[in-house]
């Protein structure tokens, strides 16, 4: 504990964002560039060293986080990288991504704001790639076993990396044309420049991963050959059918999944396209979905030119503080302000979409909704409450309910699922096929990057035992884990 009265004589600092005037003219990241690291060394003296340090189980991977806090309040920069790299794969996506439950269990916030640790994590990163410090890591020797990955997203990046590192052969197959899953497309430029997946996609490269893009497993390579090349396979598909809306009008031209309009956007910004197929130019959009993905059609939406952004959530609002039911130091579900939403556009809570009106031509104009309430648990419309509202572009960001079984990867694998709708797996992230494992949103749920890199590193682990007999790699979580996190 370097500085112990710096809780006491420092309050909390964020990074600094750019004016709303000039970012949403750019498809830039929103902070100020070099903005965090002149105030970071002391926004981590205010990390106290707990006894018990609860941000750890918070963190699914297990972040050794009092001790980079403690070296980069010394700017111990080489220290502080050593400790972050040695649970977590990818710090400067989690680092921008993630919704950092670490902090909601700082023993800090019981009574003060939180340590930034989010912002410590992606200052060390960013400092280390700055320095040259990240550099490949190939395995001394090759242990002669081959291993597929099906899926290049968070989890499968982490199992690959690990079981590279191992000394084991791996391939990574992405049906998309670029690596990166969802941190590629799903992902606006805003939020994370795709800079940074490049770069560590080149170091995994230069240790000796494989990566094949354009590539489905179940429609283009099917289960059997996969498993005939190779000793081992990962699937980390994630978790990829969108929860729809089944009401009158959902067939209007207008009306998409978020997932089919946020790459669009991503897909401009690596030279794709000139102008996206659906854009929100000249519309008035409606976002369905009061979540992160909901907040990043927002922004992209206010980039693209929209005349109004509207977001609906059929939840009440958030509190400002944490519910009883929500004690830290658990992750509460409090009423969040993101970049988006700092850019313009209404929110509007507790209401349910009814229906879609459309133009003599098939187009959507109007979304019609009514207020809902929690009576006695149930969900309940208020009558008299109904009205319209201009709609030419809506995306539906509702979440995900399982992994895509329609590509017959679940079939032809013989996988089986599990009460979720999810693919069942072991303590060892074994499915019930030998060889077979799963990690990330595929046997997890829709869930968070951290729980998917974690899911990455603890699958490589089982495929390790299964391959080798025993395994020195770490295992952060087991597929029952939970934490206290949602």
């Amino acid at each position: 504990m370097a500085d112990p009265k710096g809780f006491l004589t420092t309050g909390r600092e964020g990074a600094q964002s750019r004016p709303v005037s000039e970012r949403v003219k750019d498809w830039n990241e929103v902070y100020v560039p070099g903005s965090l690291l002149p105030i970071i060394s002391k926004q981590a003296s205010r990390c106290m060293d707990c006894g018990i340090p609860f941000c750890h189980n918070g963190c699914p991977l297990g972040n050794l986080i009092p001790e980079w806090n403690d070296f980069a309040y010394r700017e111990d920069w080489g220290a502080a990288y050593e400790r972050l790299h040695a649970t977590n794969n990818f710090p400067e996506f989690t680092g921008r991504l993630c919704p950092a439950p670490c902090e909601a269990a700082c023993v800090l916030g019981i009574n003060q704001p939180a340590v930034t640790i989010k912002n410590v994590e992606v200052s060390i990163i960013d400092k280390a790639w700055e320095s040259g410090n990240v550099t490949p890591q190939p395995p001394e020797r090759l242990s002669g076993k081959t291993v597929a990955v099906i899926g290049s997203g968070p989890a499968g990046l982490a199992a690959a990396q690990q079981l590279t590192r191992a000394g084991h052969t791996v391939a990574v197959f992405e049906r998309a044309d670029r690596v990166g899953g969802l941190l590629r497309y799903g992902i606006p430029e805003f939020k994370m420049e795709k800079r940074h997946i490049n770069r560590r996609i080149e170091q995994m490269r230069a240790e000796g991963t494989r990566f094949r893009t354009g590539v489905e497993i179940g429609r283009d390579l099917t289960a059997t050959d996969l498993r005939k090349r190779y000793d081992a396979v990962v699937i980390a598909a994630g978790a990829t059918t969108a929860r729809d809306l089944p009401v009158p009008g959902r067939e209007l031209k207008g009306v998409h999944q978020a997932m089919e309009y946020l790459p669009l956007a991503n897909k401009v910004q690596e030279g794709d396209f000139v102008t996206p197929p659906i854009t929100a130019e000249g519309k008035h959009v409606v976002v369905i979905g009061g979540g992160d993905t909901g907040a990043d059609c927002v922004g992209t939406a206010h980039r693209q030119g929209a005349l109004s952004v509207t977001q609906l959530e059929i939840m009440p609002r958030p509190g400002e503080d944490r519910a009883p039911h929500q004690p830290w130091p658990t992750f509460p579900m409090l009423y969040k302000v993101t970049s988006a939403h700092e850019e313009g556009g209404e929110r509007i809570y507790s209401v349910s979409t009814t229906h879609f009106e459309g133009d003599e031509d098939g187009n959507v104009q109007w979304l019609h909704l009514i207020e809902v309430e929690f009576t006695d648990g149930k969900l309940t419309q208020k009558p008299g409450t109904e009205r319209r509202i201009p709609a030419q572009l809506v995306t539906l960001a509702m979440g995900f309910t399982g992994t895509d079984v329609k590509n017959g990867l679940v079939e032809q694998f013989g996988l089986e699922l599990d009460e979720r709708g999810n693919i069942a797996r072991d303590a060892d992230f074994q499915t019930n096929v030998p060889g077979v494992f799963v990690a990330g949103d595929a046997g997890r749920g829709q869930s968070l990057i951290v729980w998917a890199i974690a899911e990455g590193r603890s699958a490589a682990r089982g495929v390790d035992r299964y391959l080798t007999g025993a395994s020195d790699l770490p295992a952060p979580i087991r597929p029952t884990d939970r934490a206290l996190t949602v």
